[in-house]
């Protein structure tokens, strides 16, 4: 823990704001280039495949570097490394905003996944020591709202600025963010005192890396390659094993593995491990769906699309505002499973969705969902660091970050997958109806639109029979992803009581979160 841990005043406040920034610009990076994509492409003469590397090469170094984050902060000093990545991050956003071809954009794209994988777990491992602990939740309210908000918000912003100036300042738009970032951590973070003796297990860490890459990459790709069709989708899964398996076996072996296993000790953290995986596989998957439903069911445009969707960032933020005060009265682990409940029952109203489906029905159901994120987030981020040693919170919030990021990846590949595979076999099921001997279409007013005798008809039938197979795609989806939280909801009993331990350290508990 810091010497200024706990102390309110200017310097904690410009510690939060600049942890903040760099959690914002972390986290919109995750999605704002995916809308920008098709504009890049014909700027930097790419093929389809060769962009996607603009995707895939930020995350899989992200992933990898995430890791060893608790190890390098601990070794040079958290101050240190939170300046050095920071800059590294804006410098090399700046640099993919000024790439010429693909080669360009897809190396800078790495060292922004490299400089960007420590902001958001050293952020909360800053934030986490600058706050008490009766005032941690109000803390975590705050730093979440950058972890939540960014990614919902990304692909709006991204489209925004996209289509008002161009695409290269999808990138430019960190360099403020970026600044600010910098030179309040200069002036006021405090630094950590450095570990010069500490020794770095490359082997657990070249392990590990192969391990997490492969299956990144192959998550990433394997939509495109068909999966297990695809021999190189094979490989790859092999390979993440065989570098999970050394992984394991070498660190249970050695007496300074490369993760510290103490904190799979506590119970506490290891709960917030098995809901941050629940988390990123529930958070990203329904993202990653909501976005083409709107665009591509319905026929919004992406700037009302992305506005739809930050109503859902609008039910996360009130939320996080209300959790912190709530924390104090209620069990973590009641506000996740309400939390958890809320966003089931809100997936489940989904399934009903239609191309009809209106307007307040969509911003009625987004900020519930949006509400019940909240709900869980906070507390989650609150009691995995509750009762784990202040020595290990650096390693923590890097664990906590990795997994959370792992999940993601895996769900959005098994969303996109299922969304596939059952709009194919929903399409062929429907077309199966569509011939002269349906009496639907014998209707005057229906054969006189639909005239299967024309190319034309036979294209609009086409048309409308793809998009009710992409309903029922949706609806399985959304069935998919409820009965995941609904199975995943019993497993709150592995969280301890917070409620006291928070009680107990809370007398001054009505002041603000920032004096």
């Amino acid at each position: 823990m810091t010497a200024s841990s706990a102390v309110p005043g200017l310097r904690r406040n410009m510690v939060t704001i600049c942890a903040m920034t760099a959690t914002v610009m972390q986290a919109l990076d995750t999605t704002i280039a995916n809308v920008a994509l098709p504009y890049m492409q014909g700027t930097l003469s790419a093929s389809q495949d060769q962009i996607n590397w603009v995707l895939t090469s930020y995350i899989v170094a992200a992933a990898i570097m995430t890791a060893p984050v608790g190890w390098i902060a601990n070794r040079f000093g958290r101050k240190r490394t939170f300046i050095v990545c920071s800059a590294g991050f804006t410098i090399a956003s700046v640099m993919c905003g000024l790439a010429q071809d693909i080669t360009q954009m897809v190396l800078f794209r790495l060292l922004q996944g490299v400089f960007g994988a420590a902001l958001v777990p050293l952020s909360q491992a800053v934030m986490l020591d600058s706050y008490a602990l009766h005032e941690r939740a109000k803390a975590m309210a705050i730093w979440g709202m950058g972890v939540m908000l960014g990614p919902i918000m990304g692909p709006s912003l991204g489209a925004w600025l996209t289509e008002t100036y161009s695409w290269h300042w999808v990138f430019f738009v960190n360099l403020p963010f970026g600044a600010v970032t910098v030179l309040g951590l200069i002036a006021f973070m405090e630094e950590t005192k450095p570990n010069a003796e500490l020794t770095f297990d490359w082997f657990g860490f070249l392990a590990l890396a192969i391990g997490i890459g492969s299956l990144q990459i192959a998550l990433d790709r394997g939509e495109d390659q068909g999966w297990l069709e695809s021999y190189e989708i094979i490989i790859e899964f092999i390979v993440a094993g065989v570098g999970f398996y050394y992984f394991l076996a070498h660190s249970l072996t050695t007496k300074r593995p490369f993760i510290q296993f103490a904190l799979f000790r506590d119970r506490n953290f290891v709960g917030g491990c098995v809901f941050m995986t629940v988390m990123g596989l529930v958070l990203f998957s329904t993202m990653a769906l909501s976005s083409p439903y709107l665009q591509n069911v319905i026929g919004y445009p992406i700037i009302t699309a992305g506005v739809l969707l930050a109503t859902r960032g609008c039910g996360t933020f009130v939320a996080m505002m209300l959790v912190g005060r709530l924390l104090r009265y209620i069990e973590a682990r009641t506000l996740i499973v309400v939390g958890l409940g809320l966003t089931a029952l809100s997936l489940f109203q989904m399934t009903a969705w239609t191309d009809q489906t209106g307007v307040p029905e969509i911003i009625a159901i987004s900020i519930m969902q949006g509400f019940g994120f909240g709900l869980v987030f906070v507390p989650l981020s609150t009691v995995a660091f509750l009762t784990l040693p202040g020595e290990l919170r650096t390693d923590g919030t890097s664990m906590l970050t990795l997994v959370r990021n792992v999940a993601s990846s895996i769900g959005i590949s098994i969303a996109i997958a299922q969304l596939t595979e059952a709009t194919r076999r929903n399409h062929a099921i429907l077309v199966e109806h569509i011939n002269p001997f349906n009496h639907a279409l014998q209707m005057p007013n229906v054969a006189g639109m639909l005239n299967l005798s024309t190319d034309a008809g036979r294209a609009m039938a086409d048309a409308m029979v793809m998009v009710q197979a992409q309903i029922l795609a949706f609806s399985h989806d959304y069935q998919l992803v409820m009965t995941f939280i609904l199975v995943s909801i019993p497993l709150a009993v592995m969280i301890g009581s917070t409620r006291s331990a928070l009680r107990a350290q809370s007398a001054p508990t009505d002041h603000a979160v920032m004096e």
